[in-house]
Parts: structure tokens; sequence; C-alpha cells
């Protein structure tokens, strides 16, 4: 099994910190793992993405051009990316600020309003995990006892009293997310 996943969004949205967790993750699953960030910079407010590659096999390297998943997250990124996705493959995307929804018809297509579930919570801190729990629902390649590892890890310490909260909001994404049917 090789994972090849790009994370895609505006600087401050939480995208390279969800890609760490992943990584992090497979790490603690005793897999192969790439975490490969790029940001412009302003970081805040700039876009940023991640490349991870999560493997049961050695990775030979971290350039990815064409990706299993894409996880877009503000317009940019899915102008840039949704012709990225392999045939067969997977695109979740957060509709908040979108204009210009997918128009692929060999790829799978889902939603997860987590910017809207964050805000109506009150805890847009938590907006990364809700879109890593549809992730994670649509492909559970890591176990949720290595996903709490690797917040732990990736988390400094200050923070793990966060992880509960983390975890609450990673089932939270699994719940909202919603396939979307391209006519």
């Amino acid at each position: 099994m090789t994972e090849e996943i790009i994370i895609a969004g505006f600087g401050g949205q939480g995208v390279l910190s969800m890609g760490k967790i992943l990584a992090y993750s497979g790490v603690m699953q005793n897999q192969e793992v790439s975490w490969m960030p790029s940001y412009g910079p302003e970081m805040r407010g700039g876009t940023a993405n991640v490349t991870v590659i999560i493997s049961d096999e050695r990775i030979s390297s971290p350039v990815v051009n064409a990706f299993d998943t894409a996880i877009i997250l503000n317009q940019q990124s899915m102008d840039k990316f949704e012709k990225s996705i392999k045939p067969g493959g997977l695109l979740i995307y957060d509709p908040n600020g979108i204009t210009h929804h997918p128009t692929r018809k060999d790829i799978n297509i889902y939603q997860v309003d987590a910017a809207e579930d964050a805000s109506n919570s009150g805890q847009m801190k938590v907006f990364n995990m809700i879109v890593l729990g549809g992730y994670l629902k649509l492909k559970p390649i890591i176990d949720p006892v290595n996903i709490h590892k690797g917040l732990e890890k990736s988390l400094p310490k200050r923070h793990h009293g966060l992880i509960p909260e983390d975890e609450r909001a990673i089932e939270r994404g699994k719940e909202i997310l919603v396939p979307v049917q391209v006519l």
C-alpha cells in the first residue's frame, strides 16, 4: 500500500500540521513516510501545501506529480491540484471560499463543511482535524491509536490537553463528510 497525498490551502489553516500529524502517525504505525512542505514567505494568508507519502515499501522520491488523494482548502489550490489527482483518486474539499467547484468525473469527490462546523461550535482551531477526520473515514490507513500518538508527537507538550478535543473533531469530520456528484 502506498498513499500519495497533497494537502493544500492558505497558511494558518493547519495544512502543514495536518500533514505532519499524518506523517508522524504513519511512523508510529511502522510505515515508510515522506513529508514535504511548501509555502510562500507570507505563511499566514499565503498559500501552503504539503505532500505526504505513506507506504509499506521504501519511498524512492518525495516528489509526486499525480496524487491518490488531494485535500483542498481554498480556490487557488483547487485550481492548481484538481488536475493532479490520479483517475479513480480522491478529492476532499471544504466548500468555504470555493467558487469553482470540482468538475472531474473520473475521481471520487467529497465535501466536508469543516469551516462552517468549526465556526458554529466556536472552535476554529480544530478546523484541520475535522478535515482530517473526513479523510480518515474514506481512507482508514492509520489506526486511531497511532493518530493519537501522532498528535502527541507533533503537538508541543503544553497543548497535549487539547488532544481529546482534536480527536472529537476527527470523529466529527467522519460524520459530516458527504459525497459530491458532478453533473
